[in-house]
C-alpha cells in the first residue's frame, strides 16, 4: 500500500527533517524545493539509511503555476500522495513601505498561494479515495498582528484559519488538515528574513524536535499543535485578551534591531 509524503521546502532545516522522520517509519518521500543539488542529497542519504524511495522535484513553488505543475507532474508520475507537507515559505524584516513590495507579493505567493493550490488538489484526490493527512506548516505569528514583519504574520495568520476550515469540511471523507504553529526554530529563516539580532531569534526549538512534534500532531489528527507549552498558553490565553495595541508595541519591540 503507498505511503508516499510529498515534502515542500525539503531542502533544509524542518522539511528535511519531516523527511527523515517519515522515512524513518518505512514511508516513500516526494521532495520539492528549489535546490536541487540539496535534494538530491538528501534523497542519497533516506534511500541508504532507510531503504526506501525518494523522489526528487527541484521547484520555485511560488512562481507562476509552479504548483499546479508540481502536481501534474506527480499524477504523471503515478505516485499517489497519502501525506501532504506544505512547510515551504519565508519571511522578511523591516517597515512594510520601505520594503521591495515585489518581495512582499512574492511572500504571498509561497506562503498562501501555493500553499492552497497543493492543498485543493491534493485533498480534492484525498477526499476521492476516503482518506490523506495534510499538514500546513504555520507559525506562532499567526496568532497576532506582526509589526516589522507585517506581511509574513499575516500569510501566517491566513494558514491558521484556512487549514481549520478545510479539516471541518473534509473531516468526514477522512481527510484531515492540520497546522503546526512552532515558534523561533534554529533554521536558515532568521537570516533569510534578517532577523539576526532581535530578541525574536534569541532561543528556538531545533528542527528536528519541531518536524517529529508537527508529525506525530498531524497523525494524531490534531487541528492545531503549537511546540512550546509557554508559547501554547501565551497564544492561546493570554495574546487573545490582551489589548490590540499592547500585543503591538510587544511585537514590534521583540523584532526591533
Amino acid at each position: 500500500m503507498s505511503n508516499i509524503a510529498l515534502i515542500t521546502g525539503a531542502s533544509s532545516g524542518i522539511g528535511a527533517e519531516f523527511a527523515r522522520y517519515h522515512a524513518s517509519k518505512g514511508g516513500d518521500v516526494i521532495l520539492v524545493a528549489r535546490r536541487e543539488e540539496a535534494l538530491n542529497l538528501l534523497k542519497a542519504e533516506l534511500e541508504e539509511s532507510s531503504k526506501i524511495s525518494a523522489h526528487v522535484h527541484a521547484a520555485d513553488l511560488g512562481a507562476a503555476g509552479a504548483a499546479d505543475q508540481l502536481y501534474e507532474t506527480v499524477k504523471t508520475a503515478g505516485q499517489q500522495v497519502n501525506i501532504l507537507i506544505n512547510n515551504a515559505g519565508f519571511g522578511g524584516h523591516g517597515v512594510h513601505t520601505e520594503r521591495d513590495l515585489a518581495e512582499e507579493m512574492a511572500m504571498i505567493d509561497l506562503n498562501v498561494k501555493a500553499l492552497v493550490t497543493l492543498t485543493y488538489l491534493f485533498a480534492k484526490d484525498m477526499a476521492a479515495r476516503g482518506g490523506g493527512k495534510i499538514l500546513n506548516v504555520g507559525s506562532t505569528a499567526g496568532f497576532m498582528p506582526g509589526p516589522l514583519q507585517s506581511v509574513y504574520f499575516a500569510t501566517k495568520a491566513f494558514v491558521n484559519s484556512y487549514s481549520q476550515a478545510v479539516d471541518q469540511e473534509l473531516k468526514s471523507k477522512g481527510v484531515s488538515c492540520s497546522v503546526l504553529a512552532p515558534g523561533y526554530v534554529e533554521t536558515e529563516f532568521a537570516q533569510v528574513a534578517s532577523l539576526e539580532g532581535t530578541d525574536l531569534v534569541k532561543k528556538g526549538a531545533t528542527a528536528k524536535e519541531v518536524a517529529q512534534f508537527g508529525y506525530d500532531a498531524m497523525m494524531r489528527g490534531q487541528l492545531v499543535s503549537i511546540n512550546d507549552k509557554q508559547l501554547s498558553f501565551l497564544m492561546n490565553w493570554m495574546i487573545p485578551l490582551l489589548p490590540r495595541r499592547t500585543v503591538l508595541k510587544m511585537v514590534n519591540k521583540m523584532q526591533a534591531k
